[in-house]
């Protein structure tokens, strides 16, 4: 199916009229569309037709993060499939990065105010995705064996099956069998999470509202967010400082920095290959050294 067609079809869907599309710079399993109509711009992400779940998924982690009133969060206006492809399609926002303190201020402000909803248990009704890697959720009880079996097993196994042997296999079943000692004067609240904070998945509108997209939302620690945020870094020192003002972290939190990073670093792992894995080999036996 032609990609006007199908910026036809959706615009009609809306009842809007179909002025133009444009294919955007999307990722390596995705294409992304701007579509312009009588009713303003669209953004538009397609995947595979078979893969309608994990729009879904992305649409209900966006009502969500919508709901508590703390981040610009981008409209749905139209979700579906065809034979051809699977479709998001949302409010089209004029972003920018979150670079001068001032927007940074406003963004950590937003992540303190954010992880200060909480829910009655860690994880989430439904699973949902970390890029394109499958995120078990469900609920737990305690933050530390969700975080063993939802989030560090699963992606072990799928390190495993792809081919990974030696020491690093070994270290993550050390450091599972170990995790519980990094909360033992820790217990974390079941904080919103967007799950998958880096800068690129933030920025400000127009008006300089902070501004959060393709999230992995989730009830879990906030401290995992803002490790992921400082991993990648490209938010400004006011971000953290004003997060901080806000909601300080414990003050050990630093000793689970990098059972955090772990997760994301074994999810690009399995997502882009080796370049990630002397990084992933040096954080879990790093981690590990540290509980034994």
């Amino acid at each position: 199916m032609k990609l006007e067609a199908l910026a036809r079809h959706i615009a009609a869907t809306l009842g809007s009229r179909f002025d133009a599309v444009t294919e955007l710079p999307a990722g390596r399993t995705r294409r992304a569309l701007r579509i312009d109509t009588g009713d303003g711009p669209l953004f538009v992400k397609l995947l595979p037709p078979d893969r309608t779940a994990v729009f879904a998924a992305e649409a209900d982690g966006l009502t969500v993060l919508a709901q508590t009133g703390t981040f610009r969060i981008p409209a749905i206006r139209s979700q579906g499939s065809n034979d051809a492809y699977a479709w998001l399609a949302l409010e089209w926002l004029d972003l920018q990065p979150v670079r001068s303190a001032d927007d940074g201020r406003r963004f950590g402000e937003a992540l303190a105010a954010l992880h200060a909803v909480h829910g009655p248990h860690y994880g989430l009704n439904r699973d949902n995705w970390l890029g394109d890697s499958r995120q078990e959720n469900g609920s737990s009880e305690s933050w530390p064996l969700f975080f063993a079996r939802k989030r560090l097993l699963p992606q072990l196994a799928t390190a495993v099956e792809g081919g990974l042997r030696g020491s690093l296999v070994s270290d993550i079943q050390g450091i599972v069998e170990r995790i519980a000692a990094l909360f033992l004067d820790y217990r974390p609240a079941a904080s919103l999470l967007h799950g998958d904070l880096w800068h690129g998945n933030a920025g400000v509108d127009a008006d300089g509202r902070p501004t959060v997209f393709d999230p992995a939302v989730h009830y879990g620690d906030r401290e995992a967010d803002f490790a992921l945020a400082e991993m990648f870094g490209g938010f400004p020192t006011a971000m953290y400082a004003a997060y901080l003002q806000r909601a300080p972290l414990h003050p050990n939190a630093s000793s689970r920095r990098g059972l955090y990073r772990l997760y994301h670093l074994l999810n690009h792992y399995n997502l882009h290959g080796t370049s990630y894995l002397r990084e992933t080999e040096r954080t879990a036996a790093r981690l590990l050294s540290e509980l034994v």
